[in-house]
C-alpha cells in the first residue's frame, strides 16, 4: 500500500471474504511522507498518513500493518541517523497507538537494509525502537532478504525477539523461489516452532511477466519464474519442510 485513498477497500474486502483470505498489509511511504524529518508539516503529514494507512487496512478487514512505516524506502542522506530523529519516530509512533487500539491493529516494523535505509537495519536497532514506543500492538516483521544481509544468523535474530515477531516476510537471497538460494529456511523455521510464533508467513518474491511492466520482477526477476512460480513452487518448498 502507497496511497490508502488508492485503494478499492470495499472490493478488496470483499474478495478477502469471499475466498476464505484472511488480510495483512504491507505499506511502503510515498514521496512527501517522513516520519522523522525534522519539519513540523511533514511530520503532521505523515501522522495523518499513517492514520490513514491503518483505518484503510482495517476496512479491509486486516489486524496487521507492517512496512517499513518509520522514513521512505532509499531515504539515505549520507549519515547515521540522529537521536531527534529517533525521537521523531518514538512520538509518531505512540501518538498512532491510540488508532491501532481502536481498530484492534498490529502495527509490525520492518529493518530493511542498508541500501535501502540508514535508520533501522537490524533486528536489535528494531526491538530498541519498539522498547521506546513501548506499545503492546507494536511489533517487529523481519524479512528473510533484509535479514540475509544485515543480521550474523537470520535464525539467530529470530530467536532474540522471541514475542515480538509479529510477522515473516519469506525471501530468498535474491527475491527468488524459495529453497533455491543460500538462507536457511530449515533453521529458520526450527526457529521459529522454538519459540512458538503464531502469525503469518507470506511468501514475498519477484516474478517475471509481460504483464507487469512497472513490477520490480520486469527488471530484476529471471525471466523463466513467474509470479506463480513465486507463490506457488514457493508453497510447495513450505510443504517440504513440513510447513
Amino acid at each position: 500500500m502507497f496511497h490508502p485513498r488508492d485503494l478499492p477497500v470495499v472490493h478488496l474486502r470483499k474478495s478477502f471474504e469471499s475466498s476464505g483470505l484472511e488480510c495483512t498489509v504491507c505499506a511502503i511511504l510515498p514521496p512527501g511522507i517522513n516520519p522523522i524529518h525534522a519539519d513540523q508539516s511533514v511530520q503532521k503529514r505523515s501522522l495523518a498518513h499513517l492514520i490513514e494507512c491503518v483505518e484503510a487496512a482495517a476496512e479491509m478487514g486486516a489486524r496487521l500493518l507492517g512496512g517499513p512505516l518509520y522514513a521512505p524506502i532509499g531515504y539515505n542522506p549520507g549519515r547515521r541517523r540522529t537521536e531527534d530523529e529517533w525521537k521523531r519516530a518514538v512520538e509518531i509512533f505512540q501518538r498512532l497507538g491510540e488508532k491501532l487500539d481502536e481498530h484492534r491493529m498490529t502495527l509490525s516494523i520492518e529493518p530493511v537494509n542498508r541500501s535501502e535505509t540508514f535508520f533501522l537495519k537490524t533486528v536489535d536497532e528494531a526491538q530498541q525502537l519498539c522498547a521506546a514506543i513501548h506499545h503492546p500492538r507494536i511489533g517487529i516483521t523481519v524479512d528473510t532478504f533484509h535479514a540475509n544481509i544485515e543480521e550474523k544468523c537470520v535464525a539467530s535474530a529470530i530467536e532474540r525477539i522471541g514475542p515480538q515477531l509479529r510477522h515473516l516476510h519469506l525471501s530468498e537471497n535474491d527475491r527468488g523461489l524459495l529453497g533455491t538460494g543460500h538462507i536457511r529456511f530449515p533453521d529458520i523455521f526450527e526457529v521459529l516452532r522454538k519459540i512458538e510464533y503464531k502469525g503469518y508467513g507470506v511468501i514475498e518474491g519477484f516474478g517475471f511477466s509481460l504483464d507487469e511492466p512497472d513490477s520490480p520482477g520486469a527488471l530484476l526477476a529471471d525471466q523463466n519464474v513467474s509470479p506463480e512460480d513465486i507463490a506457488l513452487c514457493g508453497l510447495n518448498y513450505l510443504h517440504s519442510l513440513g510447513q
